[in-house]
């Protein structure tokens, strides 16, 4: 591949301690166009940056997402990008490898960091939120990405503009994985190292915050690439909760003699919501299905 069709695409904010070493890693492999898109860093990020031989920007709102999405639409005209952080975990050396696939026809490629992770590169806990959230999207959209929250991505600028993002933090990452799975974009994993962060370079990251929300987000998408998951949950939990309720109320009514009427009202009204909500969810499954097939007869014609 010719590295002046790429963009090396770094979002940073207080990155003053790795972000001149990345962007000269990335310049020493050959790569020209390195965009650095900041989010309004206090601590001389941008002027080490600029230094460094980079393109800086400063985004126009706030948050890992809206930088990523305001530098594709505005300020990159490469066909394709390299997507990376500033904190000095990745290697510059496994940018050849993470843009290969796209030479081959592949729309997406995620760089896997569990494939190489060097000690002390991840906690304990964030590595137990990853393998539970990379489950947790394998089950809800199909599809085995290994490493859905990974920050190293290469991909073709046509099909970043095709997907539907609104995440302005660190949901990016889940909304790309999530759209990729939905639009049947041609995605790949390839090994990739991860190393720990310097010394003096801090963490944006909030585990227990960043997490909760990545949860919400891929609970959100799946209504519309697995509805019956979306509502077959909430109505399975509806009608459980509305069965446990019943046994309360007839086992107390037959052992003890004693009644629960507003109990039981609670009880059939949950059983019938959780009932409805399955039902909705197997017709919604229905449609998709329907919707998918139309579009690839449609897509087969043209």
């Amino acid at each position: 591949m010719d590295y002046a069709d790429v963009c090396v695409l770094i979002p940073t904010y207080n990155e003053a301690e790795t972000i001149a070493d990345v962007v000269a890693d990335y310049r020493d492999e050959g790569f020209s166009n390195v965009l650095v898109i900041d989010g309004d860093s206090t601590d001389g990020t941008r002027e080490l940056a600029d230094e460094a031989g980079a393109r800086v920007v400063v985004q126009s709102g706030s948050g890992k997402g809206q930088a990523v999405r305001e530098a594709v639409e505005k300020y990159v005209e490469a066909e394709y990008v390299l997507m990376l952080d500033g904190d000095g975990t990745y290697e510059a050396a496994d940018a050849t490898k993470m843009l290969e696939p796209l030479e081959e026809g592949y729309d997406h490629v995620i760089g896997n960091r569990f494939a190489d992770m060097r000690a002390g590169a991840m906690t304990r806990l964030n590595q137990i939120g990853n393998k539970i959230i990379n489950r947790a999207f394998g089950l809800i959209h199909g599809q085995d990405f290994r490493d859905i929250l990974s920050g190293y991505r290469a991909f073709t600028r046509e099909s970043f503009l095709q997907m539907t993002l609104t995440s302005d933090g660190f949901g990016i990452e889940t909304e790309m994985a999530v759209e990729c799975a939905k639009r049947g974009f041609k995605t790949t994993v390839v090994p990739t190292t991860y190393y720990p962060r310097p010394s003096g370079s801090n963490t944006n990251l909030h585990p227990i915050r960043d997490g909760g929300i990545i949860f919400l987000e891929l609970y959100r998408r799946a209504k519309t690439n697995n509805p019956l998951f979306y509502f077959g949950s909430v109505g399975l939990a509806s009608t459980a909760a509305g069965l446990g309720l019943a046994l309360y109320v007839g086992y107390e009514w037959v052992v003890r003699s004693i009644s629960h009427e507003v109990i039981a009202v609670v009880s059939a009204a949950g059983i019938l919501f959780g009932v409805q909500l399955l039902m909705f969810g197997v017709l919604s499954d229905l449609i998709l299905s329907l919707h998918r097939d139309q579009m690839k007869r449609i897509e087969e014609l043209e």
